[in-house]
């Protein structure tokens, strides 16, 4: 378990215990371009196979925003299911999110920290990130059907 600073009225946590697994679902689900329709099993398995970052509020303790990093924890990082919850949006909580999992994986010395986004190039970039250099040697499987 890993405890993150407080910041302003917020609190990171990377301890899955504090995970509300049900409206990270929800959120996921129903309101992420990306993840739309997601089942509950699938999200589930995805939690319990990440490193999971919560953003808690201080006084009530509930989950505000989430993003989950899929990593082996020594050469490679995919941040992924960034979420902010609607009312809580327009404070910096997704900025603050991304800078706590980036600075949580810099001490691992990992080569790389990967994301996909559609809309929200701009967060990113303050944060460091920027769009691949050599596109072109990147490849994708796709695993599932179409339907």
């Amino acid at each position: 378990m890993t405890k993150m600073p407080t910041f302003a009225a917020y609190e990171i946590s990377t301890d899955p215990a504090r995970l509300d697994a049900e409206r990270i679902h929800r959120w996921l689900s129903t309101d992420a371009y990306w993840a739309l329709g997601r089942a509950r099993d699938v999200q589930d398995r995805a939690i319990a196979g990440s490193l999971n970052f919560g953003v808690y509020d201080a006084a009530s303790g509930e989950l505000v925003a989430y993003a989950r990093v899929v990593t082996d924890h020594a050469t490679f990082a995919w941040l992924c299911d960034v979420y902010v919850d609607p009312g809580a949006r327009g404070k910096g909580l997704g900025t603050e999110l991304v800078v706590a999992a980036r600075d949580h994986l810099a001490p691992l010395g990992l080569r790389r920290m990967m994301l996909a986004t559609e809309d929200a190039h701009g967060v990113y970039a303050k944060v460091g990130f920027k769009p691949l250099e050599n596109p072109g040697m990147w490849m994708t499987l796709d695993l599932q059907r179409p339907s």
